[in-house]
């Protein structure tokens, strides 16, 4: 998988692992959100991106959950220095942890098979729908389909340079 670092305008490779308490990001770093102890939330699974270049800095963070045979996205967060549109470092960190979370989902053996449910802060939904294909719900709930969640494996996962 490839992450566009923008500013050379170039996609550069990077990879998810299976995160443990020694390679969290952390507040004092700028993180919102305590990832020491979201990590330990029973039946979650911490999952960080880093690039092959620099695999101590982490790129985005995301805490996935399976309740009653479906895949939930707990949390996702990208590091502070690719938040925004003017300054982010890296690009399509949030869409490489999402249709990662949309491939882990195609391995449950459940109806729930390809789905991936998750709630938004009221200012995301209109961004989950248009650049990632996702579908409301009810409330503040979400989710992305089997159809979106392939689309979103192609275009963040598989995509070849």
């Amino acid at each position: 998988m490839f992450i566009f670092e923008n500013s050379t305008q170039t996609y550069v490779k990077a990879e998810i692992f299976p995160a443990d308490i020694t390679n969290l990001p952390l507040k004092k770093d700028g993180w919102k959100f305590n990832w020491k102890i979201a990590s330990k939330t029973l039946n979650c699974k911490t999952y960080c991106l880093r690039l092959d270049q620099n695999p101590l800095e982490i790129q985005g963070c995301l805490l996935l959950r399976i309740f009653e045979n479906m895949q939930i996205m707990e949390l996702l967060e990208i590091a502070p220095h690719n938040i925004g549109n003017k300054n982010k470092k890296y690009d399509n960190v949030a869409g490489c942890l999402i249709a990662f979370a949309c491939r882990e989902s195609f391995k449950l053996e459940s109806v729930y098979r390809g789905f991936l449910s998750f709630e938004s802060k009221t200012t995301l939904k209109k961004m989950y729908i248009e650049k990632y294909k996702a579908e409301h719900a009810f409330g503040n709930k979400m989710f992305i389909g089997p159809k979106a969640g392939i689309w979103l494996i192609d275009n963040y996962l598989n995509k070849t340079i």
